[in-house]
């Protein structure tokens, strides 16, 4: 399956990540590793977190507190939020 990430969700992680890296030289950069590795985890099993009411799915990061929101159309997984799970519970929500 081929991943699109919406450019909202893009604008977020790369927001996350200077703000990581301006608490701490480096951090940012974890938290980059940490996305990729879930991101390649969801290409692989798409299907496995469960349907949450609106259709989408999502995946909770281990070390930073940020979840991957995606939804799969036409053997398309869209990543529709990189979200901080402590900040304004589906504010992206209009995005599906």
């Amino acid at each position: 399956m081929t991943i699109k990430v919406l450019d909202e969700a893009a604008k977020e992680f790369e927001d996350a990540v200077t703000y990581y890296d301006e608490k701490q030289p480096g951090l940012g950069h974890r938290l980059r590793d940490e996305l990729d590795a879930h991101v390649r985890w969801i290409r692989k099993h798409p299907n496995l977190p469960r349907l949450r009411a609106g259709g989408y799915r999502r995946v909770n990061l281990r070390v930073f507190p940020f979840y991957v929101a995606y939804v799969i159309r036409d053997q398309v997984i869209w990543v529709v939020a990189i979200a901080n799970a402590y900040r304004k519970p589906h504010y992206w929500i209009g995005r599906l």
